[in-house]
């Protein structure tokens, strides 16, 4: 077994390097180093899927009437989470050379527009899809002034839709931000994520002009009337025979069933004092701090207030009546025995196995390594591991850690299920194998759903079938062996021993005055207190298309959610003891595990309020089959958190009590 953990580890390793760092960059992180340009060297321009918060479908930029490159449409390098992201970055035929402006460069000219190309472009502007431009893995950024304040957007609409007429933005007017290369004293590797070059060192003195790092890529688009007739005879980059007036603020190029559209584009040049490591500073800027702040604040109150009512508990509660028992004589407690109530009285069934005691550990199995995968993926982009630039490591490090934790998966299953069953080895092979495939397969059937519709409408949000073959056996050849491994291991683990014994013949429950399940699901809104604030910044970085960088502030705000999820739960599993239910396990699950109920409804409310532009019955099954799959992560994580912490907490209050 522990071969087959050293070869899971090995295999593991080897596929996040290979699908994480191309070739070409070693050991060196894409992204992280400058380009050296030197005064015109050519740079080009590449293109990523077309996306828009109205229907939330991205699509290939070729699906639109564009223009091809003349080598060719190719498809640059991409990682896993890159593919599950729907990007699909490809080049173009934009290209420039650096510190050299120029304008009126034609581009070229697309024939009369058949009905099938007229149609879907004018589908694309009605629902406001964004062409997407990467320059030296920057993203193009456009400037928007609206009521004296100045607004920032990735990308640029296809077009614009004014009253009944379609005008298309044929005209795009570039301004790249440079910056002087700053000379190292040594020859090193450099990448950007579009390849590895050797930098040579210019030696003081030298005559060499200095080269030129990208800081910066701005793009406004026009819309421009062509005379199409004239442009017949040009070729691609040549000057287009008349001047070119780019003016954002009006529209002159109405698109019409058989009628061509000519594309030209300008590009200027500016040096800027943005150092390259602050080139990412305009996509990253955090805004609304103080409301981080707040929500930070916040859940410090709720943890207080609960730590209070856990600390008397503990202290005013428990303490005195366990030291009060204590100090008793035998006849004495003997007498007591007789007149004890509460949670005294369960003694003899509090841990009488629950209902469906395999689900019980396998979906806290399960939960352990969701939360796991959670912390330490959020810690590492805190920590800056996991940048922006370089697309999809967020997601491919998320799918990593999720494999490799499997084997404690593995062992927490196996581990609870022997503590439930007294030790007993038996099954445990069969509880590993559902907790390497409860969460799995859920998952695995929802995003097949979604995958089908996004199939259905030709978008490259679908996951292509050779990389559902790569998930698959990523699933069966590594996380579930993992699994079994660390099921193995926790059948090898002495299990729990109980303090007290369990009578045969349960207790009877005494009447309640409110169902105790009410309780339970009020309970989850404590931990929705703690991080909704939060929440809406993460649901506008995936629905509205901003970037999300505050995992500092995630960080903090997980630890303390894990935090109140331990204290709701502890305090209601004591409450439940008090009035004599001793069926406390499923309800320590779902106090803190309810929390994903009023995700859920959030996410609905967020889709009526917050996306009511979302169009089409494809989109909002998109959107809720995503949300879904996230509250069924949260309920996991946060419900493991609450069993966890009050099966410490009862363990540790029974141990204490010497009632035999």
């Amino acid at each position: 077994m522990e071969s087959c953990a050293q070869f899971g580890f090995w295999v593991v390793f080897i596929l996040f390097l290979a699908f994480q760092i191309p070739p070409n960059y070693g050991f060196y992180l894409p992204g992280s180093y400058p380009h050296n340009y030197g005064v015109s060297d050519e740079l080009w321009v590449k293109v990523n899927s077309l996306t828009s918060i109205d229907t939330e479908i991205p699509f290939s930029y070729y699906s639109l009437p564009f223009c091809k490159p003349e080598g060719g449409i190719k498809d640059s390098a991409e990682n896993l989470g890159e593919l599950l992201m729907g990007d699909r970055i490809e080049n173009s035929p934009y290209r420039f050379r650096m510190y050299s402006n120029e304008s009126e460069i034609y581009l070229c000219r697309i024939e009369a527009l058949s009905g099938d190309q007229f149609k879907i472009l004018k589908e694309r502007i009605d629902e406001m899809y964004q062409v997407n431009l990467i320059l030296d893995n920057l993203p193009a950024i456009r400037f928007t002034q609206k009521e004296g304040y100045f607004m920032r957007w990735t990308g640029y609409p296809v077009g614009i839709k004014i009253e009944d007429a379609y005008y298309v933005f044929n005209h795009l007017k570039f301004n790249v931000l440079v910056h002087k290369y700053e000379e190292t004293n040594v020859a090193r590797v450099m990448g950007t994520g579009e390849g590895a070059e050797l930098i040579p060192v210019v030696k003081q003195g030298s005559s060499e002009k200095p080269g030129y790092m990208v800081v910066g890529f701005e793009v406004i688009p026009c819309s421009i009337m062509h005379n199409a007739d004239s442009a017949k005879t040009l070729k691609m980059y040549e000057k287009y025979p008349s001047s070119i007036r780019c003016d954002p603020a009006t529209v002159a190029m109405p698109i019409k069933e058989g009628q061509p559209v000519v594309f030209t584009y300008e590009v200027t040049f500016e040096e800027s004092d943005i150092k390259w490591p602050s080139r990412w500073d305009a996509y990253l800027k955090m805004e609304g701090a103080k409301v981080h702040w707040f929500s930070i604040l916040n859940s410090l109150m709720v943890i207080t207030f609960l730590a209070g009512i856990v600390l008397v508990i503990f202290l005013r509660t428990v303490r005195r009546d366990l030291t009060r028992y204590e100090e008793l004589d035998k006849e004495a407690q003997a007498q007591m025995n007789e007149e004890l109530s509460g949670w005294k009285l369960v003694v003899g069934d509090v841990f009488r196995a629950p209902s469906n005691p395999a689900l019980l550990c396998v979906m806290v199995g399960d939960g352990v390594q969701i939360l796991g995968m959670s912390v330490v993926t959020i810690l590492f982009a805190a920590l800056g591991f996991m940048s922006p630039a370089s697309r999809g490591t967020l997601i491919t490090g998320i799918l990593f850690f999720y494999m490799i934790l499997g084997i404690a998966a593995g062992y927490v299953s196996v581990r609870m299920w022997r503590t439930i069953g007294f030790g007993e080895q038996k099954g445990w092979v069969s509880i590993a194998w559902k907790a390497a495939c409860f969460f799995p397969g859920i998952s695995f059937l929802i995003l097949t759903t979604l995958n089908f519709l996004l199939w259905g409408s030709h978008s490259t949000g679908a996951i292509p079938f050779a990389l559902f073959i790569i998930l698959i056996l990523l699933w069966f050849c590594i996380s579930l062996p993992l699994t079994l491994v660390g099921g193995y291991f926790g059948a090898k683990a002495p299990h729990i021993e109980y303090p007290v014994r369990t009578n045969q013949i349960p207790r009877e429950i005494p009447q309640q005055k409110y169902p105790s399940w009410l309780l339970v699901l009020g309970a989850g809104t404590l931990p929705f207190g703690t991080l909704f604030i939060e929440l809406f910044f993460i649901m506008s970085s995936i629905w509205m298309g901003r970037v999300y960088y505050v995992f500092g502030f995630l960080f903090v705000v997980l630890i303390l959610l894990v935090v109140v999820c331990a204290e709701v739960s502890l305090v209601l599993t004591y409450m439940h003891l008090c009035v004599e239910d001793w069926k406390w396990w499923w309800k320590s699950f779902f106090a803190s595990g309810s929390v994903a109920i009023y995700i859920f409804l959030y996410s609905v409310n967020y889709l009526v309020f917050d996306l009511k532009s979302l169009s089409g019955p494809v989109s909002a099954t998109l959107y809720l089959g995503y949300s879904l799959f996230m509250v069924l992560a949260i309920m996991l994580s946060t419900g493991t958190i609450g069993f966890l912490s009050s099966f410490w907490f009862v363990h540790y209050l029974f141990s204490s009590v010497k009632l035999d």
